[in-house]
């Protein structure tokens, strides 16, 4: 009889957990679920810390803010806060805001905001505000990255010598074998083949990005870095770049992925970054 109540008990126990619907799960590289505090031990002692979103997934961005708050009770003020959302032209608008000189209403129509800035970016802005943090502009001005796109890097070089500061050094270190390069070619639009400057336009972006990151590095600190996840997949883009200036950093990855049933992680998916953030396909957007 006995016996019989167990198994039971662990028959309601497997429904009930089946029956339950998590928001987000978190992986290793190699496919083993793993405890947000164990990744959050496993990241306290990175140089650097690559955060890969899908830009419109409400949990990759409520983590974020969780993660950059949890970290900067292990850091202090040794945690420096930088994204690709905000352009390396824009960095002295947002020193200003954060020192308290402007506003927040001039802050927000100067700063070329992305348009979910106030629901997923703000949070972060004004946790380093609050907090004393540096927040590094990383990102390349994007009209810039549209000269490559139209012209190559050649078109860089027409630019002024003040518009190739906020630019990585020249001339740009290009892999095109670099696999995420590679794919973006077989990208379509409208049925046409992508642009041939496409991948250099993505890869401008990515060496820029390095290039701030690599310029914001001190000892015993850390750099917490949001990008759109396909910067820094595979350990790529951004990543790729960051280790052709410093093969000793200590880089740790996340990357956000969506799948259908997220109770183990698609083979797809692994080797993907460290850590895999995975999220049900059917999260509401917030945009």
């Amino acid at each position: 009889m006995k016996f019989k109540i167990f198994i039971l008990f662990i028959f309601i126990t497997m429904v009930a957990f089946k029956s339950d619907k998590p928001a987000y799960k978190i992986y290793t590289k190699s496919g083993k679920e793993v405890k947000y505090s164990k990744m959050l031990k496993k990241l306290e002692n990175a140089d650097v810390v690559f955060f890969g979103e899908l830009h419109n997934n409400p949990i990759a961005h409520w983590l974020q803010i969780e993660l950059t708050q949890d970290l900067f009770e292990i850091k202090k003020e040794n945690l420096i806060l930088a994204a690709e959302m905000f352009e390396s032209d824009n960095q002295i608008i947002m020193d200003e805001y954060l020192s308290g000189l402007i506003k927040q209403s001039k802050f927000e129509d100067e700063m070329r905001l992305w348009s979910n800035y106030k629901t997923d970016y703000k949070p972060l802005v004004q946790f380093a505000k609050e907090n004393n943090l540096k927040f590094i502009a990383s990102n390349i001005p994007r009209r810039y990255a549209s000269v490559v796109f139209s012209k190559g890097f050649e078109g860089i070089d027409e630019l002024s010598n003040e518009a190739k500061t906020y630019i990585a050094p020249l001339p740009i270190d290009y892999d095109p074998n670099v696999e995420c390069y590679k794919k973006m070619l077989s990208m379509g639009t409208g049925g046409m083949h992508s642009n041939d400057n496409l991948p250099k336009a993505q890869a401008i972006k990515d060496a820029t990005m390095a290039h701030f990151i690599y310029k914001n590095l001190s000892p015993d600190r850390m750099l917490l870095h949001y990008n759109g996840t396909y910067h820094s997949d595979n350990y790529e883009g951004i990543v790729w770049y960051l280790k052709q200036k410093s093969e000793n950093l200590s880089i740790v990855t996340i990357a956000t992925v969506q799948q259908s049933d997220i109770d183990s992680l698609s083979e797809d998916f692994k080797d993907l970054a460290d850590f895999i953030l995975c999220i049900p396909e059917n999260m509401t957007t917030t945009y």
